[in-house]
């Protein structure tokens, strides 16, 4: 009996190409807002991870709780919809198909990028004002500006290496869910490959979107500054290493590179060599 709930990989590869031809033909101000609709739902992942483990010591327990509340954001962006660049790493499939060309891709994913990077921001702003950072007297704050340094504070080699490795999952989490054609399935499709990543510590430029501004703003605020020092004994040198130019500098560009090569090399380019045949009609 034919199996109706689930596709198979070939079925998977075929139809996220058929989707990725429909992407780079949508019309740019509708790319626009689903962009930033991403960026806000993964930002809003990271926020929620973010209070759940700010004031937890055990690195793998801390992770691990991380791990289950930030899956929420793709599951978002699939279900709901969205435009998130490393899950459109995949546009590398339809290159390889040959239904539309290089500079189409790059226009969709350099839309996309921006236009995830102005959803997270909006996010991390809003989060601000509204108070979140003075949970546990202010711990929170002094929290996203830990997690902010952490990121910025990265070799190029780390942070491209853990880009890699993070869209290895995130395009696995996508295709995952295209495998099942209920939404329980695709739940499950996204959250584990998710849930690895974050447990692992690997580097998603468009979380850090949210995760390194939300703590450049976070450490505008004197309390927070102070409780950063007095909680993780960070100095004022150590603080200053954290600005706009170490955010896109040392950590989003190397990470945004490490992010393209893992999608579409290790999960894009092998996976067309395994299933295009299969996939042709």
């Amino acid at each position: 009996m034919e199996n109706t709930q689930t596709n198979s990989p070939s079925e998977i590869l075929e139809g996220n190409i058929k989707t990725e031809v429909k992407r780079v033909n949508m019309p740019i101000f509708k790319l626009v807002l689903l962009g930033i609709l991403a960026g806000m739902f993964i930002a809003g992942g990271a926020a929620a991870s973010n209070v759940a483990m700010h004031n937890i010591s055990n690195v793998g327990l801390a992770r691990l709780v991380a791990g289950v509340i930030f899956p929420v954001g793709l599951m978002m962006i699939v279900l709901v919809g969205g435009e998130l660049f490393t899950g459109d790493c995949l546009l590398i499939l339809g290159i390889m198909d040959k239904k539309y060309n290089v500079l189409q891709a790059i226009k969709v994913l350099v839309i996309v990028f921006i236009t995830n990077l102005l959803g997270s921001v909006i996010i991390a702003f809003i989060v601000y004002e509204s108070g979140q950072f003075n949970y546990t007297d202010g711990l929170l704050g002094a929290f996203t500006i830990k997690v902010a340094l952490s990121k910025t504070g990265l070799s190029f080699t780390n942070a491209f290496c853990s880009g890699i490795l993070c869209n290895i999952f995130v395009c696995l989490a996508v295709l995952m869910a295209a495998s099942s054609k209920q939404v329980s399935g695709k739940i499950l499709g996204i959250f584990f490959p998710i849930m690895a990543f974050v447990v692992s510590g690997y580097e998603h430029c468009v979380a850090n979107m949210y995760y390194i501004p939300a703590g450049i703003i976070a450490k505008m605020n004197d309390s927070y500054v102070a409780k950063a020092k007095d909680a993780y004994n960070f100095t004022d040198a150590k603080l200053d290493g954290l600005n706009i130019k170490t955010f896109f500098v040392d950590n989003l560009i190397p990470v945004t590179l490490g992010n393209i090569v893992g999608g579409m090399l290790f999960v894009g380019v092998i996976l067309y060599l395994v299933n295009h045949k299969k996939a042709e009609k």
